[in-house]
C-alpha cells in the first residue's frame, strides 16, 4: 500500500536545528505537506510542496524559520527547521494529497510521526 515514513525527528536545544525527512516513494499524490501536534494541541498544518512542479507554502507561523525541499530522485521531501523554540516541541507528520492546502481533511496519506522536542 502506499505509505510514508518520517525520520529526523529527536531532542535539540532552543536555537538549534533539526531536518525532518518524509519518504514518499509508494505514494503517487502530488501534495506533501508538513503538520505537527503537540498534546492536548490541534493537528496544525505547517508547509505543503507541490511535487510535480516545486511550488512551496508556509503557515506564516513558522515562515523564515522552516524550509520545505525535495529531492525527486529519492521520493523524499524535507523540512528544514532552524531556530528551534521551545513551542515547536510536537510530534511531526508528512502527509500527502492531490491538493496542495492547508486542510487537513484533503490529505489522504499520513506517516507514523517524528517527535520533536526542544528543550534546555
Amino acid at each position: 500500500g502506499q505509505q510514508l515514513m518520517e525520520t529526523g525527528g529527536g531532542s535539540v536545544q532552543p536555537g538549534g536545528s533539526l531536518r525532518l525527512s518524509c519518504a514518499a516513494s509508494t505514494v503517487s499524490s502530488n501534495c506533501v505537506g508538513w503538520f505537527r501536534q503537540a498534546p492536548d494541541n490541534e493537528r496544525e498544518w505547517l508547509s505543503t510542496i507541490s511535487r510535480s512542479g516545486g511550488s512551496t507554502w508556509y503557515d506564516a507561523s513558522i515562515r523564515g524559520r522552516f524550509t520545505i525541499s525535495q529531492d525527486n530522485a529519492k521520493n523524499t521531501v524535507y523540512l528544514q527547521m532552524n531556530n528551534l523554540k521551545p513551542e515547536d516541541s510536537a510530534m511531526y507528520y508528512c502527509a500527502a494529497g492531490p491538493k496542495c492546502n492547508n486542510r487537513i481533511g484533503g490529505y489522504v496519506h499520513w506517516g507514523q510521526g517524528t517527535q520533536v522536542t526542544v528543550s534546555s
